[in-house]
């Protein structure tokens, strides 16, 4: 019986080793028993991750065809300190020396829109340089001369000397809608290049006082010091706008940033590489919107249009016979609906032609010959970087 039970032993240990060793390598042979039931395969806690193309889940194709063309524009500027009035002396100057001249720097971006070298960037970044030199994203550094700008856009144009230069894609912001994915890429802070995402929060926004002719895609990407006349592009890596200003009360990023989009910047461009600057028709008047307050005061039956508040003594109104308190309703049969609009209308008229305006004085409307001026190019001002 000893022997019996020993042998018994022997053979239930033989076969839990074969057991376990099958189960642990070659559970499949098992027909997936567990704890003596059938079980299906276990599900997983996660989803496994699936392979995606770039444009479903990443920007960074845009990102790549636009970057190499969006640079860095470091400004100098030589400023003298007030002249002491002992510097006349040579004995003072031999123990103190000459007056030493300051000079400070200022940094902002800039886009490569021409193989030619031709580099857009805002006017507020380079009015005031002595020198300009630009960084390109590859390393290479260049002096860049000044072509031309226009500070009622804020918008300048100058040039690099450089072989196999890349220009970005102009796109279609006429195109563009709220909601649209967007890049900015600029130098923030000087930390290098970088590129940050957001939407369009809206087009077409305009009396916020920052230039004389407003026409900006809002956007919440982040844009901040530095980013000033960098590139605002679309998922496809096209330029839509050119990053010019943000909303902020401390000097960072609130997420409300401003950009002059690509059908400002193409006319504006072409017109400073044409001959230095950006010519604009005139008339020589002082507007003002029509609020409603202004409308119940006056007795006005209308609220669209631009109430002409002054006009320019031996200008192009003064000349054609408008007077303050007309209300220009139409330049050249279209209409206008406030001073933003009126302006726009003019500036595009060529100066030494005839145009026809439409004014409403008291109750009775009027079609007057205007001859258009050119309109005057503004005094430079400094501006500090947004």
């Amino acid at each position: 019986m000893r022997r019996l039970w020993l042998l018994f032993a022997q053979t239930v240990t033989v076969g839990l080793a074969l057991w376990f060793i099958v189960t642990t390598l070659k559970p499949e042979w098992t027909g997936g028993m567990h704890g003596g039931r059938l079980t299906k395969s276990p599900v997983p806690m996660f989803e496994a991750p699936v392979n995606l193309t770039p444009a479903q889940n990443s920007y960074r194709e845009a990102a790549k065809r636009a970057m190499p063309a969006v640079v860095n524009i470091f400004t100098t500027k030589g400023t003298r300190q007030p002249k002491h009035p002992f510097m006349d002396d040579p004995l003072f100057r031999r123990f103190f020396g000459d007056q030493q001249e300051e000079k400070q720097f200022s940094l902002g971006s800039g886009v490569i829109v021409s193989p030619k070298g031709y580099v857009l960037t805002n006017n507020h970044v380079i009015e005031t340089a002595d020198e300009i030199e630009v960084a390109l994203a590859d390393g290479r550094k260049a002096v860049a001369k000044m072509v031309g700008s226009d500070p009622e856009t804020d918008l300048a144009v100058v040039k690099i000397d450089l072989p196999n230069l890349p220009a970005i894609t102009l796109g279609h912001a006429d195109q563009a809608q709220v909601g649209d994915v967007v890049l900015a890429i600029g130098n923030p802070f000087g930390v290098g290049q970088t590129v940050t995402m957001g939407i369009v929060s809206a087009m077409g926004r305009n009396h916020l006082g920052i230039n004389t002719f407003e026409n900006f895609i809002q956007t919440d990407a982040a844009i901040n010091p530095g980013n000033s006349g960098g590139a605002l592009i679309d998922a496809n890596g096209n330029l839509l706008g050119i990053n010019t200003a943000i909303y902020s009360r401390s000097g960072g990023s609130l997420g409300i940033g401003f950009a002059i989009p690509v059908t400002t910047i193409k006319s504006v461009m072409e017109s400073i590489i044409a001959s230095g600057q950006v010519i604009r028709g005139w008339i020589g008047v002082e507007p003002q919107d029509i609020t409603p307050e202004l409308a119940e005061n006056f007795g006005l039956s209308r609220k669209n249009g631009a109430i002409i508040a002054g006009v320019l003594k031996g200008g192009p109104a003064d000349k054609a016979g408008i007077k303050p308190g007309d209300i220009l309703i139409a330049v050249d049969g279209k209409p206008v609906n406030d001073t933003t609009e009126m302006l726009n209308l003019i500036a595009q008229l060529t100066p030494g032609e005839k145009s026809k305006m439409t004014v409403l004085r008291k109750t009775q409307e009027a079609t007057l010959d205007v001859v258009v001026g050119k309109r005057p190019r503004p005094r430079s001002t400094e501006r500090e970087e947004e």
